[in-house]
């Protein structure tokens, strides 16, 4: 052995307790990272759907849908799609388990996800379903548990809503479109004949809109969530990629009526299902889920929509004054909510995606009716209609409210304290708040796709920290022993 190699074993030797001093405290530090989330595994229990607070009775039935997950076709047994009706006291009286659906084509257990759900004239329910590559739409009796119809489209390869329009009319909102080829987006909204089988209009967000518009055309441009009739002639849609909400005039084909604009996330933040209705005076009302800013806004038309002078596609151009009227959460509160509907006698109904729950709340933010479900619900509606109001301006109602009264059950996060509002939190008041924010929130809104359904944001973020620490001691200790594996490979 060589004198510089005899050095090494000697200074080695003098680290060993030291070194296993160290390795020791990593190997402890690491157990006790991963210990929370080994006691959630021990003790988890599968979610069944469950009332939270309960301090007003519901006059009609609540049907959620729940969206459910899968990764490419590949479904989750403890996140699984379907609906779900809740009567007034919040207590499960009906559901249909994605999974165990009559689907029109072979497919793996759990893989269809559930999007829109909206109630028809006959008491049934309109649901659009996706499988990776098609969209399916039917009529479900949730009396007999039974399909009445059921549509394929193939060529649609991503939905996320379809509005009623008569008994023989659909409209299709399909995002997801794109030609590779030529680098160009089809996301469209179409209408659909049933009687005849066929499509029957069509307006592409393309021609509308400049291509420049988020970044440039992609496979998921636009990200057209949402398609509601305003009266006989209008389209109510929602661009989520764009952060704006328009209304379409279906015979000339021109956006009347826009809020939001690309990019400006102070007015909507990839908004999802936005309702349009009027107040007693006639002013024009928008109800709008803003998701990525995680709060429920309502905002109302105070001038005439303007097409600037010279401008083709009015796309981000079309000039509206909008003044928001109402405010309501924040990251704290809701994490990611996808819906809110109007409710007759004014409070509104919020879908709370990522906190797995469904809330009535009031104008002033108590939540009197909640429910819980096992994982991510997409839409919920009660009674026969979607939103008609009152507004907050017919109920002298304005301002910011922050939600409160929740049970805080499992799983949604209730009034315990995320990891994300902790970082938030910490960061309040330094110069690196607006970052902190953005990571939290981003955090918040993609973590519960990725760790399974028994672990908390908490759990796993320990985990995270322990795979570093051992990824990092690893690379230490093979730095230690470089000296010894180049001896070895010199011989």
């Amino acid at each position: 052995m060589s004198p510089r190699a005899d050095l090494r074993s000697a200074l080695a030797e003098r680290d060993v307790p030291r070194i296993w001093l160290f390795r020791a405290a990593v190997v402890v530090l690491v157990l006790a990272l991963c210990t929370p989330a080994a006691a959630s595994y021990v003790t988890y229990e599968e979610t069944s759907h469950q009332r939270g607070t309960l301090e007003s009775v519901a006059e009609n039935e609540t049907v959620i849908s729940i969206q459910g997950f899968h990764f490419e076709g590949e479904g989750s047994s403890k996140k699984p799609s379907g609906l779900v009706g809740v009567d007034g006291r919040a207590q499960t009286e009906w559901t249909l388990n994605g999974s165990e659906a009559d689907w029109p084509v072979d497919t793996v257990d759990q893989s269809w996800w559930f999007y829109d759900v909206d109630p028809l004239p006959n008491g049934n329910f309109l649901v659009v379903n996706t499988f990776p590559g098609e969209t399916f739409v039917h009529e479900y009796d949730p009396e007999t548990g039974e399909r009445i119809w059921g549509e394929r489209f193939p060529e649609m390869v991503d939905t996320h809503d379809v509005a009623y329009l008569n008994d023989e009319e659909i409209a299709i909102a399909n995002m997801r479109n794109y030609d590779e080829e030529a680098g160009v987006s089809d996301d469209r909204v179409v209408i659909y004949n049933r009687t005849q089988g066929e499509i029957t209009w069509e307006w592409y967000f393309r021609e509308h809109y400049p291509a420049d518009m988020d970044g440039g055309m992609n496979e998921d441009w636009s990200h057209v969530n949402d398609v509601d009739p305003v009266g006989e002639d209008r389209l109510l849609l929602s661009p989520r990629n764009f952060d704006q909400a328009i209304v379409v005039n279906r015979t000339t084909g021109d956006i009347v009526m826009q809020l939001g604009e690309d990019g400006n996330h102070s007015v909507l933040n990839e908004q999802h299902n936005p309702d349009y209705f009027e107040s007693e005076d006639g002013t024009p009302t928008m109800l709008v889920a803003d998701s990525e800013n995680d709060r429920i806004v309502e905002y109302a038309l105070t001038d005439e929509c303007e097409r600037p002078e010279g401008v083709e596609k009015a796309g981000n151009r079309l000039d509206c004054e909008w003044e928001l009227v109402w405010e309501l959460g924040g990251p704290e509160q809701f994490n990611w909510p996808r819906d809110a509907d109007r409710l007759p006698n004014g409070n509104t109904l919020v879908t709370d995606s990522l906190n797995h729950r469904v809330i009535e709340v009031t104008p002033t933010g108590e939540i009197v009716w909640e429910y819980y479900v096992g994982w991510g619900p997409y839409d919920a509606e009660r009674g026969e209609t979607e939103s008609s109001g009152p507004t907050m301006q017919d109920m002298n109602v304005s301002g910011s409210y922050d939600v409160n009264g929740s049970a805080g059950l499992e799983p949604g996060t209730g009034n315990s304290t995320t990891l994300a509002g902790w970082m938030s939190a910490m960061a309040a008041g330094t110069p690196a708040e607006a970052s902190v924010d953005e990571a939290a929130q981003r955090w918040s809104h993609v973590a519960p796709w990725i760790y399974p359904v028994w672990m908390s944001d908490w759990d796993f973020a320990y985990v995270i920290l322990a795979v570093v620490l051992s990824l990092v001691w690893a690379v230490y200790e093979g730095y230690r022993k470089r000296g010894v594996v180049v001896d070895a490979v010199a011989g």
